[in-house]
């Protein structure tokens, strides 16, 4: 099952929301991209820093777990929304 770019973009926004609300992992993210708070709020509506935001939240599978059990996700909808952002940039290991 594939995604919309849409849909992809509203679960971006959401991981987005749930990113900025959690004092923790906000600062790993925004060390790890170099983004400021101001570039969050000025690049949410971009694909491709929405398409960021998705890449870094599924690099631990924790923060996947964290993240859909919050917003009643399953767990593989962060990853195919990245690859719906992604397009054929994204590498596949398997």
């Amino acid at each position: 099952m594939s995604l919309s770019v849409e849909t992809a973009e509203t679960i971006a926004l959401r991981a987005l929301t749930w990113l900025v609300a959690n004092d923790e992992l906000l600062p790993v993210f925004l060390g790890a991209t170099g983004a400021s708070v101001d570039d969050l709020k000025g690049q949410a509506a971009d694909g491709g820093f929405l398409g960021s935001v998705l890449e870094f939240l599924t690099m631990d599978d924790a923060w996947v777990v964290a993240f859909c059990d919050a917003e009643g996700f399953p767990y593989e909808t962060p990853m195919m929304a990245a690859q719906t952002l992604s397009g054929e940039a994204r590498m596949h290991w398997t």
